[in-house]
């Protein structure tokens, strides 16, 4: 995801809160999804935020064929977000991202 397209994902993309992440969706037509992945220094020093980022990658690793297909996602870190484990943020994230409760 270059910049353009991340910085056009934020602007007109629809939001979505959990308690330790902001979820933005926008409709690609590459019939792919990508992520980019956002922590600022709210969220902790440098080991805290390539930790948060380590585990979300993680996740969309490990759970694409659950996403939605043509959609560009930004998953933003709130401050808490580095204390959960890789299953606490998987549960989180699934309310908003999973196929069967994508609701755009």
């Amino acid at each position: 995801m270059n910049r353009k397209d991340f910085v056009n994902s934020n602007r007109f993309g629809k939001k979505r809160h959990t308690k330790h992440f902001l979820v933005i969706f926008r409709q690609n037509s590459l019939g792919i999804s990508r992520i980019g992945i956002t922590t600022s220094k709210k969220t902790g020093n440098a080991v805290k935020r390539n930790r948060i980022k380590r585990l979300l990658r993680e996740y969309f690793r490990l759970n694409k064929h659950n996403l939605c297909q043509g959609y560009d996602i930004i998953i933003i870190a709130k401050k808490g977000a580095d204390e959960l484990a890789l299953r606490e943020a998987k549960e989180e994230l699934n309310e908003i991202i999973s196929v069967k409760k994508f609701h755009i």
